[in-house]
């Protein structure tokens, strides 16, 4: 996979926006749009389950270069040997953890990013050592629909004052993103806009054509 200093568009296999596809073949898609990340994300799964997807999409994930992120479960990141995990704030400092290494055996590599919704957060998530952190919701999401928005606000403090890799992330469009990238963003996530899309590689091309 890229350095994550030059990955730009991170997408998703989010399992609440499938509606019946093959996880492996959207996977396969996102890789042909141009995604440099893909989270599998699978809140209605089972620790099982999750596993079997993420074993799954990996040899599609590695064969285009992508670098593959599970959502919540180090241990099956490490299992199955994603390259990524990706934990929320509660999942992180909440569970008891103080830095990210804690979640790398010895001679394991893993990269470990953290969502984060203020600028007090993303410090804190700097200093406990995550590899990038994601800033956001930006816009109300359906994805996270009890979140309030942090606003383009708080993505212009992420580009004055973050040097680690950050994404912005939460209800981004094709519609919004311009507004989002003047705000100072070089990397986006993007979920519903891509999943919800009738040609989803067609709808990762049209995002990286707007990315720096």
């Amino acid at each position: 996979m890229k350095p994550l200093a030059e990955c730009r568009l991170y997408a998703f296999v989010d399992t609440a926006y499938l509606a019946g596809r093959d996880p492996v073949q959207v996977a396969e898609q996102l890789c042909a749009g141009g995604a440099d990340l893909i989270q599998l994300r699978a809140k209605d799964r089972s620790v099982a389950e999750i596993r079997e997807l993420a074993r799954r999409i990996l040899p599609v994930t590695r064969a285009a270069g992508v670098g593959l992120v599970i959502n919540d479960h180090p241990e099956v990141a490490l299992e199955v040997g994603a390259e990524l995990c990706h934990l929320g704030q509660e999942d992180f400092f909440d569970g008891g953890h103080l830095h990210v290494q804690e979640l790398r055996p010895e001679g394991r590599a893993l990269l470990v990013g953290l969502s984060t919704h203020a600028p007090e957060q993303a410090l804190r998530a700097v200093a406990a050592g995550a590899d990038y952190v994601a800033v956001g919701p930006v816009y109300a999401t359906g994805t996270k629909p009890g979140a309030r928005p942090v606003t383009l606000e708080y993505v212009r403090w992420a580009a004055s004052h973050l040097q680690v890799p950050w994404f912005a992330i939460g209800g981004i469009t094709l519609e919004n993103v311009d507004e989002v990238l003047a705000a100072g963003a070089t990397r986006i996530c993007v979920v519903s806009a891509i999943l919800r899309a009738p040609d989803v590689a067609a709808a990762c091309r049209a995002f990286r054509s707007r990315l720096p």
